[in-house]
């Protein structure tokens, strides 16, 4: 309290700080299971994570400080010990390995000319977008297991790691030949696409008309919530389900463009659709699951007959996932659309 003396009558609506054991008439909650009065927080700090004040603080190289639960969510930069989600090192004492990073991560409008890979005319690309403590290694890591198959980008989406971008390849190609043990050992080394996303872009050379993007377009707009499920994630920042993307469903069909790129699926671009709707991972099963939705969700598509929509439930989710499962080549997508709550 101020100093004033109150009688006992008069304590209503006041509380003992857990800190002093004086009244006060608001407390403010703090990391150690306790409120404590204005005088008492003077000199704590608020943890730039939960908002908690917090007796025991760390500072974080980013100028705020963290309480101790928080702090998990960190490391200890091994030469000045202050918090950092960098790796082993904050950014002022990790100059050698920024330079080294730099010799393997490209500026996000590097563009080189498409390699393609495999057998047309359906081609995948993969933009995976991942978090690593260890910068430096884990971009010389992925870029030696890429070789041709890709390179690495700069995303300012991204708080510290980079892009694996691909070039074009055929489903079969990808499952086959993609560096599938790149991303255990990313993985291992403490890579994750926590809170990043995983694009497919889908060649534009490989549907037979306007009629069949428009059944492709469908399938996804018509089946949100399956295809949620299977993507992990629902962004409605980056990749939203908009009553735009639907709108323009049979513009877009004919090759209009809508006036958005972040939507489900972007239909800006000139060679390509992309897919944004994917959670980032680094987990093999489910970018395979994603490639896999991609190309099935074409090949379905392509066969599919008015009298199939009309008479069959051809655009509904579970003609589609009977058709995937009978195909016999997409494993682990038919693995995720038995496992989802919804499967029938």
């Amino acid at each position: 309290m101020d100093g004033s003396e109150v009688c006992a009558d008069c304590l209503t609506g006041y509380e003992k700080c857990g800190r002093c054991d004086e009244y006060a008439s608001s407390l403010t909650e703090t990391d150690f299971d306790r409120s404590v009065c204005d005088e008492c927080a003077w000199g704590m700090s608020t943890c730039v994570e939960c908002d908690t004040l917090s007796e025991d603080s760390r500072s974080t190289d980013n100028g705020g400080e963290v309480c101790d639960s928080c702090s998990d969510a960190y490391w200890s930069c091994e030469n000045c010990y202050i918090l950092t989600r960098n790796g082993d090192y904050c950014e002022s004492c990790e100059p050698e390995q920024a330079d080294d990073a730099s010799d393997y991560i490209h500026c996000y409008d590097y563009r080189p000319a498409p390699e393609f890979h495999g057998t047309g005319p359906l081609y995948l690309g993969v933009e995976l977008e991942i978090n690593t403590p260890d910068l430096g290694y884990c971009a010389e890591t992925a870029t030696d297991h890429l070789g041709s198959v890709g390179y690495l980008k700069e995303d300012c989406s991204i708080g510290r790691g980079f892009e694996i971008v691909t070039h074009p390849m055929s489903y079969d190609w990808a499952i086959g030949h993609f560096p599938w043990g790149m991303l255990d050992e990313l993985a291992a080394l403490g890579a994750s696409g926590d809170g990043n996303g995983l694009h497919v872009h889908v060649s534009r050379a490989a549907f037979d008309g306007p009629a069949h993007v428009f059944r492709w377009l469908k399938l996804f707009y018509r089946n949100q919530t399956e295809v949620i499920e299977i993507a992990r994630r629902e962004s409605n920042q980056w990749a939203p389900f908009s009553p735009e993307g639907r709108r323009y469903a049979k513009h877009a069909a004919k090759g209009g463009k809508c006036t958005n790129r972040y939507q489900a699926i972007n239909v800006q671009n000139e060679h390509t659709f992309e897919l944004r709707i994917f959670a980032g991972t680094v987990n093999e099963t489910e970018v395979k699951a994603a490639l896999a939705l991609a190309a099935a969700s074409v090949e379905y598509t392509r066969a599919l007959t008015v009298r199939d929509i009309a008479t069959g439930g051809g655009w509904g989710w579970e003609s589609f996932a009977r058709w995937v499962a009978a195909q016999g080549i997409y494993p682990d997508l038919a693995d995720q659309m038995e496992a989802l709550p919804c499967a029938c």
